[in-house]
């Protein structure tokens, strides 16, 4: 009886392994095909790749690396991910410890306004107008202010916070401290789990955005790496702002395509957030698990 419940173990154990091996394979295989695809030559990868690049090279990079729109599109990118995650992580973070206080007036009705908006949302149409009439159009604060306040963040930092022993607040009120103090010595450092995983969430939003940059900025130099790269998607022709007769590198050996442009310009938009997980990988699951305990 043992045998037969270990070898039915064992089967499952296997199956499990198998299973879970082909899905990891399914999910970063495209990413290691555009990996591949951009360090290899342009016209031989051009008819196909499995497993391994052809022809070696890294002019797709090089060329890229001269455009000097990139640079720009790149900082604005950086620079609205960093203010807007810091933003984000701040007011939602202090919105949602003051939403657990009884004293606040009216609270059960703030708190559940904003999670209405978990449910209801009013569109393009009146999102692009409100964002007109607050003149965030052609500001760099569009790619900020919206974001200031999420639902999703708030109930998750809520139930985390609620969580916390109330002994802790109350003992240092007795020592006299108010609740600024309260909220910056003793709920910010405890709460530091939900709040890498919010950063995270926040971060990788930001980062991807691209429809406020692409419906209300027409500046060049608001423009972000995003709005860049979905415009060289669906342009399927070469790269703007580069003379054709740079499609050649040094030697004359490799030619670029529209396809090994559009490659190599995700894979620079994409490498830039993969390296935000490794740092908060520690309080990613634990935040997240804590965080959505109760409702």
């Amino acid at each position: 009886m043992n045998k037969h419940t270990n070898l039915w173990e064992v089967l499952f154990r296997g199956c499990n392994l198998v299973f879970f091996l082909i899905i990891a394979i399914a999910c970063t295989y495209p990413f290691y095909y555009i990996l591949i695809y951009t360090i290899s030559d342009p016209v031989k990868a051009a008819g196909g790749l499995l497993l391994l690049p052809k022809g070696i090279n890294f002019v797709n990079y090089e060329k890229l690396l001269q455009m000097k729109t990139l640079y720009s599109t790149l900082y604005i990118s950086v620079l609205r991910t960093v203010i807007g995650t810091f933003i984000t992580v701040a007011c939602c973070t202090f919105f949602s410890y003051i939403v657990t206080k009884q004293e606040l007036y009216l609270r059960k009705f703030i708190y559940r306004f904003v999670v209405i908006t978990l449910y209801f949302n009013a569109g393009l149409i009146p999102w692009y107008l409100t964002m007109r009439f607050l003149h965030l159009d052609n500001n760099f604060l569009l790619y900020i202010l919206p974001s200031a306040i999420s639902g999703f963040y708030i109930v998750l930092i809520k139930t985390y916070i609620e969580q916390l022993p109330a002994a802790l607040e109350e003992s240092a009120m007795i020592d006299g401290a108010g609740y600024w103090t309260i909220f910056q010595k003793i709920i910010v450092p405890l709460s530091m789990p939900i709040i890498a995983t919010i950063a995270v969430f926040a971060a990788v939003g930001q980062w991807n955005a691209w429809q406020d940059n692409y419906f209300l900025v027409s500046k060049q130099s608001l423009q972000t790496l995003q709005v860049m790269l979905y415009n060289y998607l669906n342009s399927a022709t070469a790269v703007s702002n580069i003379n054709p007769s740079d499609f050649l590198d040094k030697n004359a050996s490799h030619r670029l395509t529209p396809e090994s442009i559009k490659m190599t310009m995700t894979m620079i938009v994409t490498l830039p957030i993969l390296f935000v997980y490794p740092f908060m990988q520690r309080f990613f699951v634990k935040g997240i698990m804590l965080g959505a305990v109760k409702g």
